[in-house]
């Protein structure tokens, strides 16, 4: 380097460090930013405070073993504190201002659908790792929770079997909004086809954050005494699942009364209730915690490492379950597909998706559908212990294709595999 050019770097160099820029440049330049969209308060924050961590544990695996392209992931996190609107701002805060080439996040359908218009005007790239009700075919999204051919639909299969207690009469309850609602629309018509009438449906939906179940648990208690076995179908979400399986025990409604099959309770969200009196009370999910293979075993203690390592709040309990292998699948799938791109551009990223397999915890490769964006995924129907963990009671012996235009929603007479483009 000769002393005009030295004197030039210099004082580039010193402009740039007083204008403190000069840190941030060269980490950008050496590094993929990675973004993570998930309420760490509010009401989901119960659920996707774990989601959070399993990406920052997964962004940290990842660099440790080499990075992506041989760069490091840079995590961006934000916290949209179970606001709807407010998800949206945090979505276009991190595609215009920070520059992610990627984003992991969202829970309910209510914050997914108020990030949507932003993904396809700045044309970001969303994984979206939670279980929803459907009917949604994106090209900027990519979907690795389940669609209701691949959870909601199957748990009713066992409910109506003999197994699962040959039910005659349903309770569907829900968090009052899209989720739930558009779920149960598809579970009613699908419980008319298998001969259930509407007199023995009964459909309640309670806001979030909702605490006082004690008037609904009573109704349900009166429905379920008519004289036909009774099961309860849960799209109940965040927070309130606590309150609501705690009166559960209160009333003293045991899984050989009345079973309860949730879609969106876990591992996680039994942590805070003492689950001793709900013993055999259902949830459906694509993993548990509990499925005995290598990949779990591996995946579980890196989770509890990692939770000891951060001293997250009641670390020595930590678990995993579904979303949390949802996201870790989605992370690990978008780094083979960005890998296969030789690039991180949106496009050639999307266009390597289709097609992606990855070994999973759930025991099960799964594949990443090269029309619709949705994972192929176990089934799993899973019975609560008192520790808290899941038995599984049920479960398909190969992975489920999606089908997310559920037909029993009417109008939907023709199948859509293609995302809206």
């Amino acid at each position: 380097m000769n002393r005009r050019t030295a004197v030039k770097t210099l004082t580039l160099a010193t402009l740039l460090a007083a204008t403190g820029l000069s840190s941030s440049l060269s980490f950008a330049a050496d590094t993929i930013k990675v973004g993570i969209l998930h309420s760490l308060s509010g009401t989901m924050a119960i659920s996707e405070s774990a989601l959070e961590q399993t990406a920052l544990m997964t962004i940290a695996e990842i660099n440790a073993q080499g990075g992506v392209m041989g760069k490091k992931l840079e995590p961006v996190v934000v916290d949209p504190a179970s606001n709807w609107p407010l998800f949206a701002e945090k979505a276009r805060q991190l595609l215009s201002k920070d520059k992610v080439d990627v984003v992991f996040g969202c829970w309910t359908s209510v914050s997914r659908k108020s990030v949507l218009p932003v993904f396809r005007e700045l044309n970001g790239l969303l994984f979206y790792p939670v279980q929803y009700e459907g009917e949604e075919l994106e090209k900027n999204v990519f979907y690795t929770g389940a669609a209701p051919n691949q959870q909601a639909i199957p748990a009713v299969d066992y409910l109506l079997s003999k197994d699962g207690g040959e039910a005659k009469r349903f309770v569907l309850l829900g968090t009052d909004y899209v989720y739930p609602r558009t779920t149960n629309k598809i579970l009613r018509s699908y419980l008319h086809s298998k001969g259930i009438q509407d007199a023995d449906i009964m459909e309640e939906y309670t806001p979030f954050g909702y605490s006082d179940y004690q008037t609904i648990i009573a109704k349900v208690k009166d429905f379920a005494a008519q004289g036909k076995k009774t099961a309860v179908v849960s799209t109940i979400n965040g927070d309130s699942n606590v309150p609501f399986y705690k009166e559960l025990g209160n009333a003293g409604l045991k899984a050989t009364d009345v079973p309860v099959v949730a879609f969106s309770v876990g591992e996680e969200e039994l942590r805070g209730v003492d689950t001793k009196p709900l013993v055999g009370q259902l949830a459906a999910w694509n993993y548990f915690e509990s499925v005995k293979n290598p990949e779990n075993t591996k995946f579980v203690k890196m989770y509890r490492d990692w939770a000891k390592k951060q001293k997250l709040p009641n670390y020595e309990t930590a678990v995993t379950n579904d979303p949390m292998e949802a996201t870790y699948v989605g992370i690990h799938m978008w780094k083979q597909a960005v890998e296969k791109a030789k690039s991180t551009d949106v496009d050639k990223v999307i266009a390597a998706m289709g097609g992606q397999t990855f070994k999973a915890p759930s025991g099960f490769t799964l594949e990443m559908d090269p029309k619709n964006h949705h994972l192929h995924k176990p089934v799993m129907i899973g019975e609560v212990k008192a520790n808290g963990q899941f038995n599984v009671v049920w479960k398909t012996s190969s992975t489920v294709k999606a089908q997310p235009w559920s037909p029993f929603i009417p109008g939907n007479d023709k199948k859509k595999d293609e995302p809206e483009m």
